[in-house]
């Protein structure tokens, strides 16, 4: 396994969407930001990536760093006795207006590619054959990547590898490939689905990170997708059909 190993959220175009997600997915109103509640969040991403030595992008990095200025602005007393003419900007009122211009870009090219797609649907000469690609059915309350790393996170902490100072130990390197080949042939007889705990067995920090990852490869092609009934409940991965 490759240390800089780098996950691409496709899901995410940015830490703005990934704000905009957190926003959705926690049903928090853009209008009235808990800076507390939504940095806790965005940094849960940050740190447990970091913990598995994987690749963030900079920008999440600077996005980081700017919640975190924010948080302690909005949390710390301002010892100074504030004059009318001493205003100073909510410091939420910035990240509000981005997000909020943001969100309507992002809905305006929605929209525009729907209606591509309604126009690719009109037909100006006779039909021709087209063979359909076999598509999976992912059933309501499929879990996403934040749901992956929050499960992740929660596992870490409960674990805690502790690194000695000095060691001979080599890491034996555990390759993507043959751990998805492993999980797939494990979910293939499970009807009912197992729970994400199940795959992480308590095995060294290399092995849990291969596993990770090569489960985040296998809902990326459709082979595997995860079940979770409320925030922050178990997850449940099942094979795909």
């Amino acid at each position: 396994m490759n240390a800089s190993y780098e996950v691409k959220l496709d899901q995410f175009e940015g830490p703005l969407d990934l704000l905009l997600h957190l926003i959705n997915k926690y049903e928090i109103d853009i209008y009235d930001i808990p800076v507390a509640k939504i940095t806790a969040q965005y940094m849960t991403y940050i740190h447990t990536m970091q913990q598995l030595e994987l690749n963030v992008a900079s920008e999440y990095l600077v996005m980081a760093a700017t919640l975190l200025e924010m948080k302690s602005k909005v949390l710390l007393p301002n010892p100074s006795i504030e004059l009318e003419e001493d205003y100073e900007e909510d410091p939420r009122e910035e990240l509000m207006r981005r997000l909020i211009e943001y969100r309507k870009y992002k809905e305006a090219a929605e929209q525009l590619k729907e209606r591509e797609m309604e126009q690719s649907h009109v037909l100006t000469r006779p039909p021709l054959h087209i063979e359909r690609k076999e598509t999976h059915h992912i059933p309501e309350g499929a879990a996403d990547v934040l749901d992956m790393i929050q499960a992740m996170s929660k596992i870490m902490e409960r674990r805690k590898w502790n690194q000695p100072i000095e060691t001979t130990v080599q890491r034996r390197e555990i390759p993507i490939k043959e751990r998805m080949t492993e999980i797939v042939n494990f979910l293939s007889d499970k009807k009912t689905g197992v729970s994400f705990n199940q795959l992480l067995p308590n095995h060294s920090k290399s092995y849990l990170v291969a596993t990770f990852i090569a489960i985040l490869e296998l809902m990326k092609i459709n082979e595997i997708y995860c079940i979770q009934e409320e925030h922050f409940e178990d997850l449940v991965i099942f094979k795909q059909v």
